[in-house]
């Protein structure tokens, strides 16, 4: 990066656009506390993510839901265990309460009936949505999404862009979307462009 000084407003859905390379994944990781800086600082909720140890880190992320490019989805894990995973990880549920969430959260995205699915059993939208569910597990503030229409099709891409507003919307989710389409800024409070480790417009 090149003087990059960025703020994602709580509340909104913040839109990075530029081309593959310009640095949108890196930033999702620097602030996720996947990477940390060599300088500058990466603050998130009053703390600076690059300094906190591994237990404090993974206080932090309890705020935030990651959804990955291309869904991240486990190919050998039925749908359920897809988004229990994160939950038995994470967590100290006990199976029953895992179950219920589980459930809760396909309900919410509308795969209530895919429960035992493969991935490979499922469309490009379906796959998205499951990881949408698995990333609001813990109902997170934060939401940062790695082209998360990229392999989609336009009305299965629309799809969930609405998805994303509704959650904006409805429960107040603040979502960082790193895009190199234009069709995601039509939903964003915020548009920001990068070119080459910079911000440009």
């Amino acid at each position: 990066f090149r003087g990059l000084t960025l703020t994602i407003p709580r509340g909104c859905i913040t839109a990075i656009l530029g081309v593959s390379g310009c640095g949108k994944t890196t930033l999702m990781r620097l602030i996720g506390g996947q990477l940390k800086p060599e300088r500058g600082s990466v603050m998130a909720y009053g703390e600076r993510v690059h300094e906190l140890d591994r237990k404090s880190l993974f206080r932090l992320r309890r705020k935030m839901g990651l959804m990955p490019q291309r869904s991240g989805l486990f190919s050998d894990l039925s749908v359920y265990e897809n988004i229990a995973f994160p939950m038995r990880e994470l967590t100290d549920l006990p199976e029953p309460i895992i179950r219920d969430l589980v459930l809760m959260k396909l309900y919410a995205v509308g795969l209530e009936g895919a429960a035992q699915k493969l991935p490979s059993e499922l469309s490009g939208g379906q796959k998205q949505r499951v990881a949408i569910a698995r990333a609001l597990f813990n109902r997170p503030e934060l939401l940062l999404c790695d082209e998360p229409t990229g392999n989609l099709d336009s009305a299965t891409g629309h799809e969930v862009i609405e998805f994303f507003k509704e959650l904006n919307q409805k429960d107040g989710v603040t979502l960082m979307i790193v895009t190199h389409e234009r069709r995601m800024s039509t939903i964003a409070q915020r548009v920001i462009t990068m070119r080459d480790g910079a911000i440009v417009e």
